[in-house]
């Protein structure tokens, strides 16, 4: 488990890096509630931009975004409303993402990002 749990660690963190490369503000990580967590929430001056992020170590089984079903973002849905109450925002804009991560042993890593993905 200690592998898998480094592996999303480091796709998290190069998605990081690739959103404040994009230009956005990250504002929470891995912020969590009773009811999930959320990876990335980051803004891009517009609006607020809930990021999941998901990373294998190879698209053997799937590419990485596939993971994100529709379960699974009725319940980062969910997880936003919390976070935005927790942060007293009343109303903003929307959007969220998907960043996939590839991260091969030995190569650079792939990112592909989603935006608007559900």
């Amino acid at each position: 488990m200690a592998a898998k749990d480094d592996l999303g660690r480091r796709g998290e963190d190069i998605a990081v890096r690739y959103l404040e490369h994009q230009g956005m503000v990250v504002l929470s990580r891995n912020w969590r509630c009773r009811a999930g967590e959320l990876d990335v929430v980051a803004t891009d001056a517009h609006q607020l931009v809930v990021c999941e992020v998901k990373t294998r170590s190879s698209e053997r089984f799937g590419a990485p975004a596939e993971a994100v079903d529709p379960k699974k973002a009725g319940r980062i849905k969910r997880v936003t409303q919390a976070w935005l109450a927790a942060h007293r925002v009343r109303w903003c804009d929307l959007r969220f993402d998907v960043v996939a991560v590839v991260a091969e042993p030995g190569a650079p890593a792939r990112i592909t990002h989603y935006r608007s993905a559900f």
